[in-house]
């Protein structure tokens, strides 16, 4: 066994009540601290990034293709459903899913109360994965069926302001001219969380809104694109446009078509970059602080070491392992209650939030390996280079001072 690990580990463990022991307590206390902070803020923003784009991209897909000519209103310029990407852009790489849809705007009324809506139609091709999961009340619609083409979901926003439930009917007004109505019944309930789809959007057959727009059957609003991998995002909108959209077709990416939602989703990455920042320069501040005062305290043992022949580097590294020891202990306890706070509130969902300000109802959180794997690997590089700089105090002690000192 080398002797700066001998003798590191002995003052480690065999401080007794001295000083010291009162300082490595402090020093693992503060990189365990900082360690579960990182973990915990890593752990709740990627939860948060990931929840509310699996609920966009579940709504509205990651790309959606519609007319050159489609301005920012409702009331859509139709396209032609027979195009030479429909359906087959599902077999190229990457692409999981290909539907049609169409808007239009709509006023939802009850016997006294009114409601602006935008009516989303879907045809038989529509994917019910996602929705599917948010359904609190009644069915699907089965698009393009006989049975469904009077029939409307809404959001739980929608029903909660207008009092509806399941089975009732509403009296749909079409904005237009001339004004057109329908007399629709409702066939189910959803909620996703996101307050400003909810409160905007209900669901119909798509050819509702063909006849109310006196399309015919091969004529839609537009196409939807799922991706297998939202990291393809940006390249793939690029290509779709590029390759497959054609001229008189613009394909556009949810980044690209709601930008506030995620510059707030990249906002939040920034905050988890900012605490991360913080945390090291804590823990980096902590473990030279006390590295100086160990180094102070152990000045005798120092000076005849040195008087025994002990080298600058040997006692040098005294030191750093112990600064190890302190860092690694820390890192331990850090990673147990870092990762043991973010399952308990993953499985008991502790903290609570306001869905109508955060999109969820309970703080998310997703626990990534190699995240973790990083910010550890990362404190222990850090905390340890930026202790080799203070570890040169022991060069400047002279035996004969030292062994004196007191």
């Amino acid at each position: 066994m080398k002797l700066s690990y001998f003798i590191a580990r002995r003052l480690a463990f065999n401080a007794g009540h001295s000083f010291s022991r009162l300082i490595i307590r402090v020093a693992v206390t503060a990189v365990a601290l900082s360690v579960a902070v990182m973990i915990i803020a890593g752990a709740i923003v990627n939860g948060f990034q990931k929840e509310i784009s699996e609920k966009v991209f579940g709504f509205w897909g990651h790309v959606t293709i519609r007319s050159l000519e489609q301005g920012s209103s409702y009331g859509e310029v139709p396209v032609s459903k027979q195009q030479l990407f429909y359906p087959s852009l599902e077999k190229i790489a990457g692409v999981r899913h290909i539907q049609v849809f169409a808007t239009k705007a709509g006023i939802l009324k009850t016997g006294k109360e009114m409601e602006g809506m935008v009516l989303r139609g879907i045809g038989a091709d529509f994917d019910w994965t996602f929705l599917k999961n948010y359904l609190v009340e009644g069915n699907i619609l089965t698009a393009g069926d006989t049975s469904s083409k009077n029939k409307i979901l809404i959001s739980k926003t929608t029903s909660n302001r207008l009092q509806l439930h399941t089975g009732d009917e509403v009296i749909v007004y079409f904005v237009q001219q001339p004004m057109r109505y329908r007399k629709l019944t409702i066939a189910g309930i959803y909620k996703t969380g996101l307050e400003e789809y909810d409160k905007l959007y209900a669901i119909v057959d798509l050819a509702l809104i063909q006849r109310i727009n006196n399309w015919d059957s091969s004529q839609v609003g537009g196409f939807e694109v799922f991706l297998n991998d939202v990291r393809q995002l940006d390249e793939m909108g690029e290509l779709i446009n590029t390759e497959y959209a054609g001229q008189y077709l613009e394909a556009k990416t949810m980044k690209q078509v709601n930008p506030n939602l995620f510059d707030w989703l990249s906002l939040q990455s920034m905050n988890e970059k900012v605490i991360i920042l913080l945390m090291l320069l804590v823990a980096i501040i902590n473990m030279t602080t006390v590295l100086l005062i160990l180094i102070l305290e152990r000045t005798n043992m120092v000076g005849i070491l040195k008087a025994l022949g002990g080298t600058n580097w040997m006692i040098r590294k005294i030191f750093l392992y112990q600064a190890a020891y302190i860092t690694i202990t820390g890192l331990v306890i850090g990673n147990l209650s870092g990762i043991g706070l973010c399952l308990a509130q993953k499985y008991f969902q502790v903290i609570k939030l306001p869905e109508e300000s955060y999109y969820v109802s309970v703080a998310p959180v997703w626990i990534d390996l190699w995240y973790i794997l990083a910010i550890n690997a990362g404190t222990l590089i850090v905390c340890i280079l930026t202790l080799v700089i203070p570890s040169y105090l022991v060069s400047q002690i002279t035996p004969v001072k030292a062994i004196r000192f007191n």
